[in-house]
């Protein structure tokens, strides 16, 4: 067997305004309900601009500019207190709204997407000038279409339109006149979770050393479900992913979780790996339109910025080791059981001081913990507080409670082990994941040494269960030394080896 190693991580946020408004599920419930609401009539007033979504410090350590700890240093709240960002961060990038949805245009494969004549121009010189598609990619752009002939798709097909700047620029049509999951806004929601997946994913290989058909296999993790009537979340966003990157050799499965759904499928990565089933396994996970502006309505009422004005995506490699890259560490993973119960400390002890247990480990051990990084701007104005600080907290209770940290410590923990929240409260986004890129570059810069990734969800949603889920796992330095696979050695080798075996064999009988 292999050790499992993360070679590297990309982060991506889209600016998608004018989705706050036409998708967003807070929006659009309100638009049912009481269109005639003042949310309604002042939502539109507190959008942000993209320059300001690109200069939130958040964002930019979001995408690998800044460092999360650089956030203690911003004064709160960070709304207020713009930086100089940039569009393009170490770990992917901040795209606007009129090239995702060209994406969404490119991730099409059924003609269900319409853009009219004069944003498609656009939109082609914008991918032009900015060079990160190539020609083959952008040949999916015809001349598009006349807005008359795409309005008649909304008023009199069920179409989905898409907006930009406040004006139709194209539609989604419905991919079945029956069947209520291949209708117009259900597709438009998987097409944009397809979409962001690919360019998390693009951002991945381009800062990756191996070739997209050195992929093998990707796991999607995100938060949707595509299929028909007969199989609604049968997938497979994984593998129409990997065709649109290029991973001609790789296959894939989606895996669902809630929150929890990208720590589970990095851990059903590392496996893969590890048995030697495939050698480099791609975990992705796309934006979901559901939640943008998910708690607005606290926000315009606080006379602050709806905050929750992007889409988030992430793509993580994982591969056989390389004697360089940190290693996950497959014998401690902390889990969520049935029985573990729903109480905060039942949740933590199960998550936390399990795995630790297992690998005779101090809570202190561990550097860095990454819990549930939602960004408190967000969170606060909503009631829901400081999210990663109360689980910081928890795990330092849980410390002072073991006799591994001193009470006095309690408030040095928070940030000395942990970070400020960075995420946007994409679901599955914030859950663990954020701190991955970080933890690779922080590790093998001999600045740490482990970290521990935790992944929280919760099943109740669904209405199947009232169960709360987790997992985690520990990640940690390379030690360099390889442990020896079946790919370490050639039929010759083995022949010599069973030759010798035999030949000593042979000697010691005649002894």
């Amino acid at each position: 067997m292999t050790k499992p190693v993360l070679k590297n991580a990309s982060y991506i946020l889209v600016h998608t305004p004018d989705m706050i408004l036409h998708n967003g599920t807070t929006a659009q419930m309100e638009k049912l309900s009481n269109p005639d609401s003042e949310f309604l009539k002042n939502l539109g007033n507190s959008i942000r601009s993209y320059e300001d979504v690109v200069n939130y410090a958040p964002n930019q350590v979001f995408i690998g500019n800044n460092a999360p700890e650089s956030l203690n240093e911003v004064p709160v709240p960070w709304f207020e207190n713009p930086v100089n960002g940039s569009r393009d961060g170490k770990f992917g990038e901040i795209m606007p709204q009129d090239e995702f949805v060209g994406m969404i245009k490119m991730s099409d494969s059924f003609d269900l997407v319409k853009l009219t004549k004069e944003f498609t121009s656009s939109v082609i010189a914008r991918f032009k000038e900015r060079g990160f598609f190539t020609d083959q990619e952008l040949a999916v752009f015809k001349e598009g279409e006349d807005l008359d002939s795409i309005m008649t798709s909304i008023n009199e097909h069920h179409a989905e339109a898409l907006y930009h700047n406040g004006e139709i620029v194209g539609c989604v049509k419905r991919a079945h006149e029956s069947d209520t999951n291949l209708n117009a806004h259900i597709m438009f929601e998987n097409l944009v979770v397809k979409a962001s997946g690919i360019l998390a994913a693009k951002h991945l290989m381009a800062k990756s050393e191996i070739k997209p058909e050195e992929v093998e296999y990707v796991i999607e993790c995100s938060e949707e479900a595509c299929g028909d009537m007969n199989q609604r979340g049968g997938g497979n966003f994984a593998k129409a992913i990997a065709e649109s990157c290029g991973f001609v050799n790789a296959t894939g499965s989606d895996t669902r979780g809630f929150c929890a759904g990208p720590t589970h499928a990095l851990i059903n990565a590392a496996a893969l790996v590890k048995a030697g089933v495939y050698k480099h396994v791609v975990v992705v996970g796309g934006g979901a339109t559901a939640k943008l502006g998910m708690n607005a309505k606290d926000h315009v009422k606080k006379n602050i910025p709806v905050l929750e004005d992007v889409l988030g995506g992430f793509a993580v490699l994982v591969s056989e080791d390389d004697g360089i890259s940190p290693v996950v560490n497959t014998d401690l993973v902390g889990r969520h059981t049935v029985g573990t119960g729903s109480s905060p400390q039942a949740v933590i002890t199960s998550l936390i001081t399990m795995p630790l247990d297992k690998g005779g480990l101090k809570i202190t051990d561990i550097n860095k913990y990454s819990v549930e990084m939602q960004n408190p701007d967000i969170t606060k104005p909503a009631g829901a507080g400081d999210v990663p600080e109360a689980n910081y907290k928890m795990i330092a209770a849980l410390g002072v409670k073991r006799g591994e940290l001193e009470r006095s410590s309690l408030t040095t923990f928070v940030k000395d082990h942990g970070m400020p929240g960075f995420a946007p409260t994409q679901g599955h986004i914030p859950s663990g994941v954020p701190y991955i890129g970080f933890a690779i570059d922080e590790i093998k810069n001999n600045n740490i040494e482990k970290v521990m990734i935790v992944g929280k969800g919760s099943l109740f949603l669904a209405r199947m269960t009232n169960q709360f889920d987790g997992v985690s796992f520990v990640v940690e330095k390379n030690d360099g030394v390889k442990e020896a696979t079946a790919s370490s050695f050639d039929e010759d080798k083995v022949k010599l080896m069973i030759a010798d075996a035999m030949r000593k064999l042979a000697e010691n009988l005649s002894e």
